[in-house]
């Protein structure tokens, strides 16, 4: 039996794609660097961390020497680690790297040294890495780390992923692929300033096996209110239906960049082993968030980290790292 391994499952690592020159960073790319050693630094505390980077020694040198935090060099277009990394999924007791074509999210940016990267990297992973012909990002799957898959049609069923696949077809792609039992389609919800297309992990998380923390926008002249309220009103009806537990995060205030209104979530937190990594915008939402995350999750760390700088690339803290399961073992 094939399963998505669960984020909230114990891990062995964290990879994480250092900004560069090169990437889309670099009007302000000692603002993202400082955001990117503040997350990784935190990180470590708790577990190993993999750091791609373009500048070995340069990169290095940023860092105290610590036992948990390895490097490997590669040049990449960007830094969002969530959609060009592998997924971790387990089969018959053995943890298996799947490597999804990525295709800068529907061909809205250059992304085939991204797309190459897992492949480029592979010596870093103990397990066999299986390229898979299918257009799929980390961000836009949750999973339950039984058998039911949380994704929505606004990305999943996109004509600019796999556009020559039906529902139906792509449907069965993912069960077979992740061995789930149900697909669940959210047909609402986005953030403003998302490049793409209604990441799950932007709107709508499993914390466990029935339970899902989702954004809640109660301000009703808030442009996210309709469509939020339908999303909420969807995971009432999954969540009647296979006796899921549904906890609301709040919608942040307008975050904006040159004019534009910013994707700040809250949704967009990081599991590592034995905390919650939340982010934080300087916004007076951030302490209800940072308060629900406590009350929810007791026996775990909760730490913030200021995402403001992510959130001008339309991305945060869980689009720039992924997790790797325990059984994955850094060589």
């Amino acid at each position: 039996m094939r399963r998505v391994i669960a984020e909230f499952e114990e891990q062995s690592f964290t990879q994480i794609i250092f900004p560069h020159a090169k990437s889309d960073w670099v009007e302000y790319l000692d603002e993202a660097q400082q955001t990117f050693i503040n997350i990784i630094n935190e990180i470590i505390k708790y577990q190993e961390c993999l750091v791609v980077c373009d500048d070995l020694q340069s990169v290095k040198s940023r860092f105290d020497k610590n036992e948990n935090l390895y490097f490997v060099e590669y040049e990449t277009n960007d830094t969002w680690a969530r959609d060009c990394s592998a997924l971790c999924v387990k089969e018959d007791n053995t943890v298996k790297l799947l490597d999804f074509t990525f295709n800068g999210w529907g061909g809205k940016f250059e992304a085939s040294k991204d797309n190459e990267m897992s492949s480029a990297i592979k010596r870093c992973y103990d397990k066999e890495l299986k390229k898979v012909d299918f257009v799929l990002e980390g961000g836009a799957i949750e999973s339950n780390g039984v058998d039911i898959i949380l994704t929505t049609s606004e990305c999943m069923l996109n004509k600019n992923r796999n556009p020559l696949l039906k529902k139906e077809q792509i449907t069965k792609k993912l069960k077979e692929e992740f061995g789930a039992s149900r697909i669940l389609y959210l047909n609402h919800g986005y953030l403003a300033g998302d490049d793409t297309d209604s990441h799950i992990d932007t709107l709508a998380r499993f914390i466990d096996e029935r339970s899902i923390m989702y954004v809640q926008c109660r301000d009703e002249e808030d442009e996210h209110y309709k469509e939020l309220e339908l999303m909420e009103a969807e995971l009432e009806v999954f969540a009647k239906e296979l006796d899921f537990r549904l906890i609301a995060l709040p919608m942040s205030d307008a975050c904006y960049f040159e004019g534009e209104r910013l994707p700040a979530t809250y949704a967009n937190f990081l599991f590592v082993n034995g905390a919650v990594l939340v982010p934080t915008y300087g916004v007076k939402q951030d302490e209800e968030a940072l308060k629900i995350f406590k009350e929810t999750f007791p026996n775990r760390d909760i730490i913030g980290i200021n995402c403001s700088s992510l959130i001008k690339q339309h991305g945060s803290l869980h689009c720039v790292t992924m997790n790797f399961a325990a059984g994955v073992i850094l060589s």
